[in-house]
């Protein structure tokens, strides 16, 4: 069995302006990585589709859909927020980047993979069910979470986040959704501010506070999250890969390395050996440091390939 490994040359073409630290430059930095790691020769490449709007509206109404496809300019960035900015190829970036997800679904359920990460951008934990915020529109992950519940039929889905932020915009989709668990770890007080004023029962929120290095990540995980993704024993597991944790990203202020990454991504795979066989969707989402972005998805797809 393989690790699909999917992209599309469209999320190079969203653009927020100079000196966005959600830039093109981010995917480079990982397929050059992948590269010089030696690490295309072994896995299963394939283009990221263009999400429909069927697709999309599981998750997000259809009028904040419409919404986001009118915002988008012919030319020039467009500010939906301080942060969240659209450009002229952002809206086929974003259609790319949630189609990722659902192909990547569809290959770990059918069995043609094992596993699959989304190189993709703009990312989407941030995208609340009718707004858009943190360099994101659509929520990508819960898009794909969604597919397997509404169309593979499963009835117990995970969704892991280790992104240095709070993903607000899959708890806002899925906060009491018994279908679905999420555990999360995020540097907090710190952007967006949620997370921690009374989480549903199906949230397992962990935050951290700035300067958390490896073994206080690592201790949230195996305390926390580890007894509640075996409990729930998920068909299929769900993650949002963000790696700005990394202490080498100066976005934010926790201290995690490679190594951490190495280690999470052996446990999510062990609890999906147990009961979700073997599937896992890994998206893309934080990372702003390009060398540490590089290091740290080579090590995490390195873990989920076997090599």
């Amino acid at each position: 069995m393989t690790t699909a490994f999917i992209t599309h040359r469209d999320c190079w073409l969203h653009d927020m302006g100079a000196h966005h630290p959600e830039c093109p430059e981010r995917l480079s930095a990982i397929n050059d990585r992948l590269i010089a790691a030696g690490l295309d020769m072994y896995l299963s490449f394939y283009d990221a589709p263009l999400a429909t709007l069927e697709q999309i509206e599981r998750v997000h109404p259809p009028e904040y859909v419409r919404g986001i496809a009118e915002s988008a300019p012919q030319s020039g960035i467009v500010h939906l927020d301080p942060d969240t900015a659209m450009s002229a190829g952002t809206l086929q970036a974003a259609l790319r980047s949630a189609g990722a997800g659902v192909l990547a679904t569809d290959l770990v359920m059918s069995g043609e993979v094992e596993n699959a990460f989304c190189c993709v951008r703009p990312p989407g934990h941030h995208a609340e069910r009718a707004k858009a915020m943190g360099f994101c529109f659509f929520n990508n992950v819960a898009i794909a979470a969604t597919h397997a519940l509404e169309v593979h039929g499963l009835e117990r889905v995970a969704v892991v986040d280790f992104d240095v932020h709070h993903g607000n915009g899959t708890e806002d989709i899925f906060s009491n959704d018994s279908r679905v668990l999420m555990v999360s770890t995020f540097q907090h007080p710190f952007y967006p501010y949620t997370g921690t004023d009374a989480p549903a029962a199906n949230m397992i929120n962990v935050p951290v506070p700035a300067g958390t290095r490896g073994e206080g990540f690592r201790e949230a995980v195996t305390e926390a999250w580890l007894p509640a993704l075996r409990h729930f024993a998920p068909e299929a597991i769900f993650i949002s890969a963000g790696f700005d944790a990394h202490y080498e990203d100066d976005m934010a202020s926790l201290g995690l390395v490679e190594a951490d990454y190495a280690w999470v991504t052996q446990q999510i795979k062990a609890v999906a050996a147990e009961s979700a066989q073997n599937r896992i969707v890994s998206m893309l989402e934080g990372g702003y440091d390009l060398s540490a972005l590089g290091r740290s998805v080579t090590t995490h797809v390195k873990v989920l390939a076997d090599l």
